[in-house]
């Protein structure tokens, strides 16, 4: 039973036929070239119909059989013609075996009885498949039927007949039904029938069909399409292309020109379902590979990408996946949308995006035909005809490996829809090794940054963009890196982590459910800018988006920042004010940086772009990236707390403004965190916290301001104004008041920060502090110590900051920082306002750090200017200013130093004990600073800097001013040449002659002479010196040798002050008189001379009274 089925098998294999159709009018070429070849194959048909009969018996093919053939062969026809068919390309076979092969061939696929045995081998076959049953019997159609559906055919003796014949078939276009008939013309006119290797192998006619296959892919990669080939000529080379899937062999052109490039490199390849081929492909741009094979391999997939079904295991593996999500509807158009390979692994991509289950095996075809993709750009036609200029001038020679479309990627920009839709077929967001140039690249990094994350995972991206532009990246990583999430940034499908998570918040807040899911007409980041939006929203504003979801968004913005281009929405809206303002700003962030710079000057859509970005990072300044990194240390040492937080809501930026000034702080860091402050001033809604705190207060009190130094003047007017009418309810709410402190103190450490003072002073800045550094307040520290020299505007802007500053010490950074541990020191429990007047209450304590106390003194030069910038001063003094001093506030203006003149005024009438209580108070405080130090004295450092450097240069250059200059002037009183300068020294001396405290050289000697002599005098208005100068004219009371010099010295002083400078008037001598240490010696002379005026004048009355009266009496 065996061995009949074996014959039965033998002789249906040596005599069944393909019948697919009649070849009519076809000549079999001759060998003689007269025409005549039909002669001797018609000799020769006459065995062959004999039973029995075999090829390998014909005399005309025994050579060429015995030399290439095994003999185990000959007995079987089609393992003969099998064999001879597929010789090496070198190795020719006799003319006369060429015409009784071809002759055989077509003798099987000519006779319409042949169709009878297929109906008998594949009986239950065409039962199973309907259409091969509904197929019209004796015109071939059922054999073509039947090879169409091979694939499903189970019967093993069909499969194996069909397979057999099928490889008959292909080895000659003019055998296959109806082709030849469909494509004569096409062929004529693209002359591919002239591809004909003559005598050598009439039989194998595979260059026609790899002509058409070029032509047919060439015209989808041309815009000028002026000969297309018609559309029935196309189906057909598709459906050869298709039939020829499976077997390699099949696909003559490419099994000639591949069969050595097989053996190297697929040798242990089993052919059959496609596998040689995808052994081929993975091996394409090896360098062994041919040129000739490359170029067929090429063509086959080009073939593969207009038509998924070219591909036998692709179309085998995802059938039930393409038909369970309705990806392939339209069956009767094999070359529509829906068979294009794109359009499949779009369909099938977002299938797996959304979660659904597709095979493994249909998931494993898909990604290495996307890894294909990626890898030849050539494969893409759009491409090829779009992007011909940009790859000829700048890509040329790169096409291997997938560098060619990263060249595109960076260059060919203008032409992003053919890119883009490339992109999202190949999904290599999905897993970066599909991008073969990009897995190059980075796989050093991968292998150290990114080592923890499983190979081909969609965060393994991610990883890299974290470590973008730091010391694990490479610069070939980081360029291919960000050509190719150029792209999947404008489709936010293509990051699938982000899709799977955000899919239903995309659906419910950005209604994404009315696009369809393969659709290329979706707006680029539309859908992450809505989910964006959303995820920065209050509560109070609408939806927000999942947690999972947020985070995501967070994730992708963090990436985004480090590049401008990532941002489609931003580059799209402001492509014009790029070129415009940043075309010079190419590192890396400063695009961004320069958009935020020239806010103002953008046109109104790119401003609104940026201003909503810059509003995000206030909220989550960790958006950006390359900033945080730069602050790693500081953030590690001071604000770790605040950065481990899910919810940022600005506090990571408050805490690296308080902290810039740390040691950890570096220069990029620094420069980071002011510029995010001076953005911070163009809008108040760029500061988070402030605009939260705040925005209520803002809309009621201060419409329209939209600058935040402006709404900070508004806000900060309306407290001092509630302040000083001591409102019961002030109008600004407590928080808004709170964080409108933090903002007050934050502009003070950088005059940058401060527009307005900073545009005033600018030129100055340039002139006079070009090399102070910004930052720590040290510009404007530079600008007060330079005052005199400073223009009038910036002048004016400086005395009006000052006095802000002298209202609330706070504001004043330099101090602050400066003396920061003195307060904490000495003033832990005073008001923030009364700062400064504690640290100058404390300045000369032995625990006082020295900087902190040329810090002081240096304010205290400051105030003595001008009364306005001692509030202290100025709220004691506030009737005695005007009493006394009209005159000097008549000439003064409002927004510069009175060089002391109102303080000096005081200080004269203090002399002469006029003043208030509580003024006097201030003005003694004042006369004992500045009799310590010269410094303190506008007026006599204006009037007196010549006499010092003259007199008193060795004393003005100590270290430590304890009086040692006004002593000297006062000794030196004779030699003073300047009559202003005298003038000032006189006063010091008057001055002295009122108080002891105010002269504390004086007082510092007689300190123990005091407290023996003086305890119980009530001290103030020259009591206990003039106690000191009794004790000196008494000669019981023995004084301290130096205090009695001292004071010696002072008799003596004011004794020549008095004959250099006489009283003027009436008023300045009862003054002398009072303060003259012979004050009551003076006052009873003076007693006793009216004393005797009284009596001589009552005597002389009483004389003047009797001689009258005696007149009279005569």
């Amino acid at each position: 039973m065996a061995a009949n089925r074996r014959v039965q098998l033998l002789l249906l294999l040596m005599s069944a036929s393909f019948c697919l159709c009649t070849v009519q009018g076809l000549k079999v070429p001759s060998s003689n070239g007269n025409g005549n070849g039909l002669a001797p194959a018609a000799a020769m048909t006459q065995p062959r119909r004999a039973t029995g009969w075999k090829l390998a018996e014909e005399q005309a093919c025994r050579d060429d059989l015995t030399r290439l053939c095994p003999k185990h062969t000959w007995s079987n026809n089609l393992a003969v013609l099998e064999c001879l068919q597929d010789r090496k390309e070198e190795t020719e076979i006799a003319v006369d075996c060429n015409h009784l092969l071809w002759n055989y061939k077509l003798n099987l696929t000519t006779d319409p009885k042949f169709e009878s045995v297929a109906v008998e081998v594949c009986k239950s076959t065409i039962t199973e498949i309907k259409e091969c049953e509904e197929e019209e019997r004796g015109k071939g159609y059922l054999v073509s039927c039947l090879v169409d559906h091979r694939g499903n055919i189970s019967e093993y003796q069909c499969h194996q007949y069909i397979t057999k014949m099928t490889s008959i078939v292909f080895s000659d276009y003019r055998l296959i039904c109806g082709f030849m008939d469909k494509c004569r013309d096409d062929i004529n006119r693209l002359h591919c029938g002239s591809i004909n290797v003559g005598d050598k192998d009439i039989h194998s006619q595979g260059k026609v069909l790899a002509c058409l296959e070029k032509a047919l892919v060439q015209e989808a990669e041309q815009q000028d399409q002026t000969h297309p080939i018609r559309e029935e000529c196309k189906r057909s080379i598709m459906r050869v292309a298709e039939l020829s899937s499976d077997d390699f062999h099949l696909d003559r052109y490419l099994y000639f020109s591949c069969r050595d490039d097989r053996e190297r490199f697929c040798e242990n390849t089993q052919a059959g379902e496609g596998k040689v081929y995808k052994c081929l492909f993975n091996h394409k741009f090896e360098e062994a590979m041919s040129e000739k094979c490359r170029d067929a391999l090429t063509t086959r997939q080009k073939l593969i990408a207009q038509d998924y079904k070219v591909s036998y295991s692709l179309a085998k593996a995802c059938k039930a996946d393409l038909r369970k999500y309705r990806c392939n509807l339209d069956t009767n158009m094999p070359r529509a949308r829906e068979a294009r390979l794109s359009y499949l692994l779009l369909c099938l991509e977002s299938a797996v995006h959304r979660g659904r289950t597709v095979s493994g095996d249909c998931q494993g075809e898909m990604l290495e035909y996307r890894r294909m993709l990626m890898e030849d750009f050539s494969l893409s036609p759009e491409i090829v005809l779009h992007c011909r200029g940009d790859i000829e001038t700048h890509c040329s020679g790169l096409h291997r490996k997938g560098r060619t479309l990263h060249c595109l990627m960076r260059v060919g920009r203008g032409e992003k829809a053919s890119l883009q839709a490339l992109i999202q077929s190949a999904d290599p967001g999905s897993d970066y090794r599909i991008d073969r140039a990009l897995n190059e690249a980075c796989e050093s990094v991968i292998q150290t940054a990114c080592k923890h994350i499983r190979s081909g995972d969609p965060m393994i991206l991610s990883c890299l963009m974290e470590h973008l532009y730091t010391e694990k990246m490479v610069e070939d990583c980081e360029h291919r890196l960000l050509e190719l999430q150029y792209f999947i940034s404008r489709d936010w499908k293509l990051d699938p982590v982000l899709y799977k998570k955000c899919q239903g918040d995309a659906a419910r807040l950005c209604h994404t459910h009315g696009w369809n899911e393969t659709s290329q007409m979706m707006p680029a980041g539309a859908v992450f800018s809505c989910l964006y939006r959303h995820a920065y929203r209050t509560e109070d504003q609408g939806r927000r988006l999942s947690r999972d979801c947020k985070m995501e968004v967070q994730r992708i913005l963090h990436q985004r920042a480090l590049d401008v281009k990532l941002d489609p929405d931003l580059q799209k809206r402001c492509m014009t004010d790029l070129g415009k303002w940043c075309s010079d700003k190419t590192d890396t962030g400063q695009e961004l940086e320069c958009l935020q710079d020239h806010l103002e000057d953008l046109v109104s859509a790119c401003r609104e772009v940026v201003g909503n970005l810059t509003e995000l990072e206030s909220e989550d300044i960790q958006i950006e990236a390359l900033l945080m990194r730069a602050c790693e240390p500081v953030i590690q040492s001071h604000c770790h707390d605040v950065a481990d937080n899910q919810v940022d809501m600005g506090d990571l930026m408050e805490c690296l403004v308080q902290n810039k000034h740390q040691k950890e702080m570096n220069d990029k860091c620094t420069v980071g965190v002011t510029h995010f402050q001076l953005i911070q001033m163009k809008d108040f809604r760029f500061s988070y916290k402030f605009k939260m705190a705040c925005k209520e207060d803002v809309l009621k009190l201060c419409p329209n301001i939209k600058k935040k130094v402006d709404v900070v003047v508004c806000l900060s007017t309306t407290v001092r104004n509630d302040t000083l009418q001591d409102l019961k309810e002030q109008r600004v709410a407590l928080k808004c008041r709170k964080q409108l402190r933090v903002e007050e103190l934050e502009m003070s450490e950088d005059i940058r920060l401060e527009p307005e003072l900073y545009d005033a002073c600018k030129a100055d800045i340039g002139r006079l502090c070009s090399s102070v550094a910004f930052g720590n307040a040290q510009v404007m520290e530079c600008l007060k110590e330079a005052k005199k020299q400073l223009s009038q505007r910036c002048h004016q802007r400086v005395f009006k900051l000052q006095e802000v500053e002298m209202m609330d010490p706070e504001l004043d950074y330099q101090l602050m920082r400066v003396c920061k541990q003195m307060i904490k020191r000495f003033c832990s429990d005073a008001d923030a306002r009364s700062m400064l007047q504690c640290l100058k209450q404390n300045k000369n304590s032995e625990l006082m750090d020295p900087k902190c106390k040329q810090m002081i003194t240096k304010r205290q030069i400051t105030q003595n200017t001008d009364f306005r910038l001692n509030p202290v001063l100025r709220k004691a003094c506030k009737a005695d200013i005007p009493k006394f001093c009209q005159p000097i506030l008549n000439k003064a203006s409002d927004d510069s130093e009175l060089e002391g003149q109102v303080i000096g005024c005081l200080k004269l009438k203090y002399a002469d004990q006029r003043l208030s209580p509580d003024c006097e108070d201030q003005i003694r405080v004042i006369l004992q600073e500045s009799a310590l130090d010269y410094r303190l004295d506008p007026q006599l450092q204006i009037h007196c800097t010549d006499e010092i450097s003259r007199l008193c240069a060795e004393e003005a250059a100590a270290q430590e001013q304890a009086g040692q200059v006004e002593e000297c002037l006062k000794f030196n009183l004779l030699k003073i040449k300047q009559d202003t300068c005298k003038k000032e020294v006189l006063n010091m001396l008057k001055e002295s002659k009122a108080d002891i405290f105010v002269d504390p050289v004086l007082h510092t000697a007689c300190a123990l002479d005091l407290k023996h002599h003086c305890a119980a005098i009530t001290p103030g208005r020259g009591r206990q010196m003039s106690c000191l100068l009794e004790s000196v004219q008494d000669k019981r009371v023995r004084l301290q040798p130096e205090c009695k010099k001292r004071l010696q010295d002072r008799i003596d002083m004011w004794s020549f002050a008095a004959k250099v400078a006489p009283a003027e008037g009436f008023s300045d001598l009862a003054v002398q008189v009072m303060t003259s240490p012979s004050k009551n010696y003076i006052l009873l002379i003076m007693a006793m001379g009216v004393m005797t005026l009284f009596l001589f004048g009552l005597l002389c009355g009483r004389i003047t009274k009797r001689v009258t009266r005696e007149l009279k009496d005569r």
